[in-house]
C-alpha cells in the first residue's frame, strides 16, 4: 500500500509541474489598451489557428487540473486505510 500512495504522490507532482507548464504557454484574455482601441493586426487565418491552440491548453488546464484532484482524494482515501 505504501508503494501505492508513493506512486500516486509522484504522479501528482508530475501533473503539477504540466499544469504549471501549461498554465504559462497560455496567453493573457486581456491584450491591453492596444487590442481595446487600435484593433489586431492578425489576419484571420493566424488568429483562428491560435484560438484552436488556446482551447487546447484551457482543455489540457482543466484535465490536469481534475487528475490532481482525483489522485489527491485517492492518496487521502489510501492513507486512512493503510493506518
Amino acid at each position: 500500500m505504501d508503494i501505492l500512495i508513493i506512486a500516486f504522490t509522484l504522479a501528482i507532482v508530475v501533473c503539477a509541474i504540466c499544469l504549471i507548464a501549461v498554465v504559462l504557454m497560455q496567453s493573457s484574455k486581456s491584450s491591453g489598451l492596444g487590442e481595446t482601441f487600435g484593433g489586431s493586426t492578425q489576419a484571420f487565418a493566424s488568429r483562428a489557428t491560435a484560438a484552436s491552440k488556446e482551447k487546447k491548453l484551457q482543455r489540457l488546464s482543466i484535465v490536469l487540473g481534475i487528475v490532481i484532484a482525483v489522485l489527491a482524494i485517492a492518496v487521502a482515501i489510501f492513507t486512512r486505510f493503510s493506518a
